[in-house]
């Protein structure tokens, strides 16, 4: 039993000494080492194809988008930029995802992989023969080199998922974080019952009904919910007119936690020191917040709501396809493709950003 209790506690120390020696590492630390040794697996051809120019106005790096790549040239009269998964070898899909497990907490992580897979889902519903719906067609893009002390950026995205990561000296600007599901509830098959944003759905929910029909009336911008988020893919974050819906001052104590649950969810998709800058906003924001609902309010309604501050915005919307498909998004009113961090170090260092590969 001793001896049993010893080689149980030696593996603890090791675990502990290993976590301790994970945790020296920033995320920072983590993407750019990740992404250096993805990066340097590809070819000559796949490298042209994954990398960017980081250029100071920004504009493909702003560029972004949820819908499938097929409905971007509709749309857009644009495809995507940047490598795919299909493009990719089987070792360099798991550097990829080292890459991706280390923008992201465990529990974003998950979420991402999930929502990728179930494109597959789509497929097989819709008898796609075309490769609209394909659970590996995803862009990954690195703008500048990633590097310690120059500032880079990379973007990973395709249908129903847009990552954004910018880095400048050591800070990091993670927004837009868009995710998204269809179906929001996979309803048949060996998945079925498969909810990858059901918590930010019925905490958003919980809260709207524990509101008393005074703050309801506060709260319900439109008795119908809009059909998408209203930002959309827009470059700014911005919402006409004055911040709408409940000011969270006019919650009780318990209807404060459950926002700051709420809140936490969408915050946490981050690894933690990421996490906590989001946190920290949310802090900062205190009873400046409106919690604004749209739509019904019972499960299975196309409902609406959003969290508005002045330093970020959240929403989420269900309405499409039966109220089954999710629309949800984080959007930093200053720091949406890394803006604020890279103006401050284009006023400091007065030069053109240029990336080994040009497009």
């Amino acid at each position: 039993m001793r001896k049993r209790i010893l080689q149980i506690s030696l593996a603890v120390a090791v675990a502990t000494a290993a976590l301790a020696g994970y945790a020296r590492y920033s995320t920072k630390e983590s993407m750019t080492l990740a992404a250096t040794h993805l990066l340097n697996s590809l070819t000559d051809e796949q490298k042209a194809k994954a990398m960017a120019t980081l250029d100071k106005n920004g504009d493909e790096l702003s560029f972004w988008h949820y819908v499938p790549t097929e409905n971007l040239l509709q749309t857009q009269k644009r495809g995507r930029v940047g490598l795919t998964i299909v493009e990719m070898t089987a070792p360099q899909r798991h550097l990829l995802h080292a890459l991706l497990s280390s923008a992201l907490s465990q529990r974003g992580y998950n979420k991402a992989v999930n929502i990728m897979s179930l494109d597959d889902i789509l497929r097989i519903q819709e008898k796609d023969t075309t490769g609209r719906r394909n659970s590996d067609k995803y862009f990954l893009t690195i703008f500048g080199e990633p590097s310690d002390t120059a500032p880079w950026a990379m973007r990973f995205e395709g249908h129903h998922l847009s990552l954004h990561f910018t880095v400048v000296k050591g800070q990091i600007a993670a927004s837009p974080t868009f995710l998204g599901t269809n179906p929001a509830e996979v309803r048949e098959g060996p998945r079925k019952g498969l909810r990858v944003l059901g918590i930010e759905e019925e905490m958003g929910r919980d809260l709207y009904k524990s509101l008393t029909p005074e703050q309801k009336k506060a709260a319900l911008i439109d008795p119908k919910a809009y059909n998408d988020i209203l930002t959309e893919a827009s470059r700014k974050a911005a919402l006409k007119g004055k911040p709408s819906g409940l000011m969270a001052s006019k919650l009780n104590a318990k209807q404060k936690e459950m926002l700051q649950t709420l809140l936490e969810e969408y915050a946490n998709n981050l690894p933690g020191d990421l996490a906590a800058i989001r946190l920290q906003q949310i802090k900062a924001a205190g009873n400046n917040l409106h919690f604004a609902w749209a739509g019904e309010a019972e499960r299975g309604q196309p409902h609406y709501y959003r969290v508005q501050a002045d330093a970020f915005l959240v929403e989420y919307d269900n309405v499409q396809n039966g109220a089954n498909h999710v629309h949800s998004v984080w959007r930093d009113m200053k720091s949406d493709f890394g803006e604020d961090l890279l103006a401050q170090h284009y006023v400091a260092s007065p030069h053109v950003v240029a990336a080994n590969f040009r497009r």
